[in-house]
């Protein structure tokens, strides 16, 4: 597989950052993929999502938040982070005109993206991944952070573990269920909010990410045109 390729955007009102895109030869979506709070986009986690994404013809471009790229311990704004989520797919639409898009991400790059798009539609996009939707601070449940999600305007895969502290699965398959067909719950049984596996699991962290691929590219191809 090649390489993946570095770019670096502007974000208004804060810094430039980087970006990586994968691209397999046979790329039918390109996925604009942020990173959760704690770990930039070289995370392996992503690098391992980035490679099986690329295996069923998903690109990925992956991208900093400013604090990440700075080295800043404290997350940026709301508004700083969503406006670099829009920044994001604006370049990725420059730079793979000939792809549909997706766009979501890890926990925090996910949220951040639904409330982009909640405020105003993300050109181009036809549906959000959450690589674990972050409902609520951990062990403490909650849906106000779902509150915005009614106002999103494309379909959402929601790609969940079951042991994850910051997802009471239990809130939120009622909340996909008034969502309705605008959301799709898939569950993986035994993964946690980062999407690791117990060894006792009878499955590893390679299976893991590989049916996540799989089950996006599945639900990529039923969007609407």
């Amino acid at each position: 597989m090649s390489e993946a390729k570095l770019y670096r955007f502007a974000v208004p009102n804060s810094d430039e950052v980087s970006a990586l895109l994968l691209r397999p030869p046979d790329a039918a979506w390109l996925l604009v993929l942020g990173h959760g709070a704690g770990a930039g986009m070289r995370h392996p986690f992503l690098e391992s999502i980035s490679r099986e994404l690329a295996s069923v013809g998903i690109a990925t471009f992956r991208y900093q938040f400013s604090y990440m790229e700075q080295k800043r311990r404290l997350s940026d704004p709301q508004a700083i982070l969503t406006a670099s989520v829009r920044a994001a797919v604006e370049k990725a639409r420059e730079i793979a005109r000939d792809l549909p898009l997706l766009a979501g991400g890890k926990s925090m790059g996910g949220r951040m993206t639904s409330l982009a798009a909640a405020e105003q539609p993300l050109e181009g996009v036809r549906g959000l991944v959450f690589l674990g939707f972050p409902l609520h601070p951990p062990d403490r449940p909650s849906t106000k952070r779902a509150a915005h999600l009614a106002d999103v305007n494309v379909p959402m895969l929601f790609l969940q573990g079951t042991p994850d502290t910051l997802t009471d699965l239990n809130l939120l398959r009622p909340i996909c269920e008034r969502l309705g067909p605008q959301a799709t719950l898939k569950v993986f049984e035994t993964a946690d909010h980062s999407l690791h596996v117990l060894k006792r699991s009878g499955k590893s962290d390679v299976e893991i990410v590989r049916d996540l691929a799989a089950a996006t590219r599945s639900w990529a191809d039923g969007l609407p045109s």
